[in-house]
């Protein structure tokens, strides 16, 4: 299949030692056919250099050896899921881990009370631990995209004078000194978005899930690119949902519970990757099916990163989070970092 970029042809045909081969379709006519002699995704180690740019993040290994990217600017938005204890959370740390030293504003929505997001939240500029809040950033991020969209109509640079290719239609046409920082949304529970017990709560879940849509299809040209995670993402989270899945190009899918799990990640792209998501054992926590809308998918695991790893990257780099004004209420309110220079003990007092 030439949409498949790479298949575990030894799996295919029933083999059980550890020689993979791995065929991939490169041009019309060409076919590339790699060998290796242990399975790469039982004890992941990343290469200690990869080919990153803006906005373009390694965070996993494919089992034929290669890099995965998470690349913002060719898919802009994402769809993570995954059953409890697949991994989920550890792809999550890698992709902040990753963002972290880059030019770019995180902005977290974490309706479990913030217990996956907040403890990262010097390197976030807002953060969200509720519905009620979450709701309120999501229309303030709408009207900052506005606020973005408006900037790149006063320098769109149309006159006859310009090159076609320098007239600014996002905000990476722009000059450097004035382009706005481009912003990753991450959605940690999506259904917690979603469910309602109200008339309410029903009304507050339709302006939230309105606000995504209208990120999920005007954000990429504003540089707003969203990464949503949840354990299912299907039609029985009312309506809307469906319209925003179409919208999240990017799929990976961990460990799920169900065929119909599966489905709702790959069923309109790739039955070949449905199948292969079901067949994710319990014991392999980490591994995953990523895919696109092209119907090419990877099996793909993300090396482990502890809580503390994560953090610690984040402290790293809090001078690189950047403020920004119409989430500023959102910004969460964090103590200083402790001193590098700590005395490792008290000087004595002079005695005569």
């Amino acid at each position: 299949n030439p949409k498949q970029d790479s298949r575990d042809v030894s799996q295919a045909r029933g083999q059980t030692h550890q020689r993979r081969h791995h065929v991939t379709s490169s041009l019309s006519g060409v076919v590339e056919v790699r060998m290796t002699g242990y399975d790469v995704l039982k004890q992941v180690q990343m290469p200690a250099k990869t080919d990153t740019c803006p906005m373009r993040v390694p965070v996993a290994l494919r089992e034929d050896g290669s890099v995965h990217y998470r690349d913002y600017r060719a898919v802009p938005h994402g769809l993570t899921l995954g059953a409890t204890e697949s991994g989920k959370s550890v792809y999550q740390r890698n992709l902040v881990a990753g963002l972290a030293p880059m030019d770019v504003a995180l902005v977290g929505v974490d309706c479990k009370q913030g217990v996956q997001l907040f403890p990262l939240a010097r390197r976030f500029s807002a953060l969200a631990d509720n519905p009620d809040t979450a709701l309120e950033l999501l229309e303030a991020l709408v009207t900052h995209m506005e606020e973005v969209y408006q900037l790149i109509r006063a320098e769109q640079r149309i006159s006859v004078a310009v090159p076609d290719a320098e007239i600014a239609a996002d905000i990476w046409d722009l000059p450097d000194d004035i382009r706005p920082v481009p912003v990753v949304v991450l959605v940690d529970e999506v259904a917690e978005l979603a469910l309602f017990a109200s008339k309410e709560e029903e009304k507050r879940r339709d302006r939230i899930i309105t606000a995504l849509v209208r990120l999920a299809q005007l954000g990429r040209a504003a540089g707003i690119y969203l990464e949503i995670c949840g354990q299912r993402f299907g039609s029985e989270l009312g309506k809307g949902i469906t319209m925003l899945r179409a919208q999240l190009t990017g799929r990976t899918a961990h460990r799920v519970n169900d065929e119909t799990s599966a489905n709702m990640a790959f069923g309109d792209i790739s039955p070949d990757a449905v199948l292969a998501a079901i067949q994710i054992p319990a014991e392999t926590r980490g591994v995953a099916i990523a895919g696109d809308s092209t119907g090419g998918w990877h099996r793909i695991r993300a090396p482990h990163t502890s809580l503390r790893q994560a953090v610690n990257t984040c402290n790293r780099y809090a001078d690189r989070t950047p403020d920004l004004p119409a989430l500023a209420a959102y910004r969460p309110a964090v103590a200083a970092l402790p001193s590098d220079r700590v005395p490792l003990s008290k000087t004595a007092p002079a005695t005569a």
